[in-house]
């Protein structure tokens, strides 16, 4: 069975689905967030088959979120590093973080977020950048941007 495609949706949820969608994907930019950049590190952290883990890389790379950067030249290695567009990922993996702390773990929190030099556990809310009023449901509706058809 095909896979539909979202990249042509004007709905902008489905276009980020379709450039990190699978979750193989979103678990390989959690770990470029976390430091690793090697195919190995990758496979070893995800326990991925390298099969997989090659598709999901070519993947990232192609739609902007990773780059491959040479290591060495014989045999030819690769880093793996976040550009711009896959750093501004991270707002929406912290998002994940705190929703599956909060929602999916019955036996404890085993991954939380933590301000690098105090330590002091964070909890990650989505703002608006101008007010700092915090985005939620109740406060806020979709409604056609200035590109939207009619």
């Amino acid at each position: 069975m095909q896979r539909t495609s979202f990249k042509h949706m004007e709905c902008p949820a489905a276009r980020a689905l379709e450039c990190v969608g699978e979750w193989w994907s979103i678990l390989i930019l959690r770990d470029a967030f976390h430091g690793l950049s090697r195919f190995d590190e990758f496979q070893a952290s995800l326990g991925i088959a390298p099969n997989i883990l090659t598709r999901r890389l070519k993947q990232l790379t192609q739609n902007g979120l990773i780059e491959r950067r040479p290591y060495n030249q014989r045999p030819p290695r690769y880093e793996y590093h976040l550009t711009t567009k896959g750093r501004d990922f991270f707002p929406v993996l912290a998002a994940m973080l705190a929703w599956g702390n909060r929602h999916l773990t019955p036996e404890g929190i085993s991954v939380q977020l933590a301000d690098r030099r105090s330590g002091q556990v964070l909890e990650p809310v989505l703002v608006d950048r101008v007010t700092g009023v915090p985005i939620t449901p109740e406060n806020v509706t979709l409604q056609p941007g200035p590109a939207a058809s009619a």
